[in-house]
């Protein structure tokens, strides 16, 4: 019912734009002066900024085609989907609240429950009267990283590291609520602290919660001219009966396992260590820890962090641990430089309006994950069904080699080459490496 009214009010709301464009006429308020822009969506704001509507989005469509590890039995293998389908409502009302409210109709970001068409991936309000302090509260992921801190619109790579998929409850609201307060000093330190509400009620009747820190010094701050280090913590419980503790990832290749459209028929989502279903009191808590840098002068940039996460046993014999890196490189041969806010990149920005910008990129994926407790091991392996796990510790490796060509400040157009090797893990055919290659085309408005 909610996905029928909003789709309703956003059809409702495209329709008042173009009708807006199509028809010149004399606009009257009795208040201050309204401002139009039609640039990058529809925003409708005051002259004094005391209240604002902007409509955007952003639709990313994929095709990926992969074989080896990424399927159960080593044969090549495709898939289309949208990646994502974003429609976005933000704004200002009586100049210190804003709102944001973003759908996704392709349900592929996040979300609890798979049998929906779509989902709101941020609800949220943010009262900023506190400058240069903030509270939002509502549906919103919790940062945790660069990456991640980065829209996904202006992200290098089609996916985000492969090292964040073994810890993705810490950057993500799974259907939960939280309230976020965060800071800055200065032009060049920001600090933010969350508090989320996750997942279903325990037997006592409370919520698991989750606990989130991120502090950023950027000393040099300006698109072309970057050098940020930053520090991030999570923590949640885990002791709830049938917590999810598996260490699973993608390893770039989101079309093995998705929605949004046609995802392989035999795709391969390693499982690196943990298991589903626990029994009550199995594990007691998740914790992650990460740090991130990155430097950027002129059109090069260079990225690149380290996770650590832990999963403290209880009932169960033995902690499961993951730690890994990403390291990454990027170009861009037209000389634009990336663009930088405090605490995350921003989008290339073409020069040339008719040749775009051209960007090239490499990125080097690591991690390790340590498993002893051998749930189900025989002869010191163990068979998840879609793959075959050494007991111990087992590595998994992933190169990205890609293309960007910004065509406009709209359109983006994607092409990247994956590579993938594991040590102490294969699917059911024994594969220890794969190939893949991703294309994606990204509007947004």
């Amino acid at each position: 019912m909610i996905r029928k009214h909003f789709a309703g009010f956003a059809a409702s709301a495209l329709a008042l734009a173009v009708s807006a464009q199509a028809f010149a006429g004399t606009v009257t308020t009795d208040g201050a002066d309204i401002v139009i822009k039609t640039k990058g969506g529809l925003e409708v704001a005051t002259a004094d900024k005391e209240f604002s509507f902007k409509l955007g989005g952003r639709l990313q469509a994929d095709y990926s085609q992969f074989d080896g590890f990424y399927t159960e039995d080593g044969d090549s293998e495709d898939a289309t989907y949208f990646r994502r389908a974003f429609l976005e409502l933000s704004g200002t009302a009586y100049k210190d609240w804003k709102y944001l409210l973003s759908y996704d109709f392709s349900h592929n970001a996040g979300g609890s429950n798979k049998d929906d068409d779509g989902y709101f991936d941020e609800a949220s309000i943010t009262y900023t009267g506190f400058n240069p302090v903030a509270i939002r509260f509502g549906r919103f992921d919790p940062i945790f990283g660069l990456e991640k801190a980065t829209s996904s619109k202006w992200v290098t790579a089609p996916e985000r590291n492969a090292v964040y998929d073994l810890m993705d409850w810490a950057n993500s609201h799974d259907g939960g609520m939280g309230i976020e307060v965060s800071g800055t000093v200065g032009d060049s330190l920001f600090g933010a602290a969350t508090v989320s509400a996750k997942d279903n009620s325990d037997d006592s009747g409370q919520t698991t919660k989750q606990f989130n820190l991120r502090g950023v010094f950027a000393p040099l701050h300006e698109a072309g001219n970057v050098l940020h280090l930053g520090l991030n913590y999570a923590q949640r419980n885990a002791d709830e009966e049938g917590y999810d503790g598996r260490f699973r990832s993608r390893m770039g290749m989101r079309g093995i396992a998705t929605d949004g459209g046609t995802e392989a028929k035999n795709g391969n989502r390693g499982q690196f260590g943990g298991y589903n279903n626990a029994g009550q009191g199995d594990w007691d808590t998740d914790s992650a820890w990460a740090v991130e840098g990155a430097w950027a002068t002129g059109p090069f940039s260079l990225q690149g962090e380290y996770m650590s996460r832990t999963l403290e046993a209880d009932n169960a014999a033995e902690d499961v641990e993951a730690d890994g890196f990403y390291v990454q490189a990027a170009y861009t041969l037209t000389g634009e430089a990336r663009g930088y806010k405090l605490g995350k990149f921003d989008a290339i920005k073409p020069e040339n309006k008719q040749t775009g910008a051209w960007e090239v990129f490499y990125r080097y994926d690591d991690f390790t994950v340590e498993d002893d407790n051998g749930n189900g091991a025989v002869a010191g392996v163990v068979d998840y069904g879609t793959g075959l796990r050494d007991v111990g510790e087992v590595d998994g490796k992933t190169h990205n080699l890609g293309v960007n060509w910004y065509a406009n400040e709209a359109v983006k157009l994607s092409a990247t080459y994956v590579k993938v090797k594991t040590d102490g893990i294969t699917n059911q055919a024994g594969d220890d490496d794969g190939d893949g290659f991703v294309i994606r085309g990204q509007y947004v408005f």
